[in-house]
């Protein structure tokens, strides 16, 4: 009878070491793969949000005809005088604070948050019983016990942004384009105390030349343009506490230097890390923070400008009176303390890399460059009170991104972007 023997050859530890070292280096160049495709994922997220925002603009203005406004609500206060301004908070009025997202909120798919605004609320945000209720429309953006302006609305959050939670109330990261100048862009045609102004009316019909003007109906009629070459919105990164050029804003303090130089605050910016200020720059209050409360229509919160490119600084206004600037009667502008109130040059933001999206008139949703073509970072910006290339009616200095963010300056698209 034949025999045999057979023998069985193991793993050595070397070999096994260098298995795992293969494996190792596999997981590591598919990591970044799995990152970036996760990020993709986000991002095309973040794109449907806006064209779900963008189709419930059109069929608002179908309903209604005109734009949801930026700037609506309850009304004015009962008199004149110190302290009864619409940057003064109120729980029984809304005082024209409510950005374009809140009577939008029906044409996206959120009718049950609409009705809780829309009726007296017996409920504050915690859920216990409010006595009286709250009056319908709400209160002022900035008050925490109103639920309604507490919540997160799914579709007003791009899922590549971080942010959450306090001090911010329900945050955004979609906000409407108010042009090419920020000049009387809380105020739109009305005093601080939302009363008809010529002067303010003025102001506002020669520089708020984006598809959505504070406080003013807007149609698509107005875009002379082309709904297809002008854009209506833009994303926007919401703040999260790291000093963040693009989140949180420098207030100018020695008084209108923006208005003439929408760079001016590059001066704070961090040299040795850029997308950041530097620790002596006048931040505005921590509470101040880009994207902080969907439901107010201040510009650090829902706004955006077509003035410096995408992902650039914040750069806000601290200024005294309208009389200063050669505008005819005394009339205030937002104090110093008044931050959720301030003008100032909020070009569009996201956690995406190298640019972010902006919405079309005409519901296209397309990424914009932070290189694109913006034309002289240093001019002065369209004014009732400019002159030469910053005359009312003029072409925006603001290149090809400035032209996107005019409704009827009649500039020609001509460049692919």
């Amino acid at each position: 009878m034949n025999s045999y023997s057979s023998s069985r050859r193991a793993f050595t530890l070397v070999e096994l070491l260098v298995v795992i070292a293969i494996i190792g280096v596999m997981v590591g160049l598919l990591l970044p793969a799995v990152q970036a495709a996760r990020e993709a994922a986000r991002r095309m997220s973040c794109s449907n949000n806006f064209k779900q925002i963008g189709l419930g603009i059109h069929n608002y203005h179908s309903a209604y005809d005109q734009l949801p406004q930026h700037g609506a609500g309850t009304g004015q206060r009962q008199g004149v005088g110190a302290g009864l301004q619409f940057w003064n908070n109120d729980q029984g009025r809304s005082l024209e604070r409510l950005s374009f997202l809140v009577p939008l909120t029906p044409f996206v798919e959120q009718q049950a948050i609409w009705e809780q605004i829309v009726n007296p609320n017996g409920f504050n945000a915690d859920g216990t019983v409010r006595t009286p209720p709250w009056p319908a429309m709400g209160p002022t953006p900035n008050v925490s016990l109103y639920g309604p302006w507490m919540a997160n609305v799914a579709t007003f959050r791009c899922p590549s942004d971080p942010g959450v939670g306090l001090p911010a109330n329900g945050r955004t990261n979609y906000a409407a384009c108010l042009g090419d100048s920020i000049n009387c862009s809380t105020f739109g045609p009305k005093t601080a105390w939302l009363l008809p102004n010529q002067n303010f009316a003025l102001e506002s019909r020669a520089a708020a030349r984006g598809a959505f003007v504070a406080k003013q109906v807007m149609r698509f009629r107005d875009i002379l343009d082309g709904l297809a070459n002008t854009v209506i919105a833009g994303e926007i990164a919401t703040d999260v506490g790291d000093r963040s050029i693009s989140t949180r804003t420098v207030i100018d303090r020695p008084g209108p230097t923006v208005y003439s130089n929408p760079a001016f605050c590059e001066q704070f910016v961090d040299a040795q890390r850029p997308r950041f200020w530097n620790t002596g720059a006048p931040l505005g209050g921590d509470a101040f923070g880009r994207g902080y409360r969907w439901a107010d229509f201040g510009p650090i919160y829902s706004g955006m400008f077509t003035i410096l490119p995408p992902n650039s600084e914040l750069c806000g206004i601290d200024h005294a009176t309208l009389g200063s600037l050669g505008v005819p009667g005394d009339l205030a502008l937002v104090p110093s303390a008044e931050n959720h109130a301030k003008e100032l040059v909020a070009p569009p933001s996201s956690r995406h890399q190298g640019g972010c999206h902006v919405l079309m008139g005409d519901g296209a949703v397309k990424f914009i460059t932070d290189s694109i073509e913006a034309g002289n970072q240093n001019a002065p910006m369209v004014t009732q009170r400019g002159v030469g290339l910053a005359a009312p009616g003029a072409q925006s200095p603001y290149g090809l991104w400035g032209s996107l963010g005019t409704r009827a300056a009649r500039e020609v698209i001509s460049t692919d972007f």
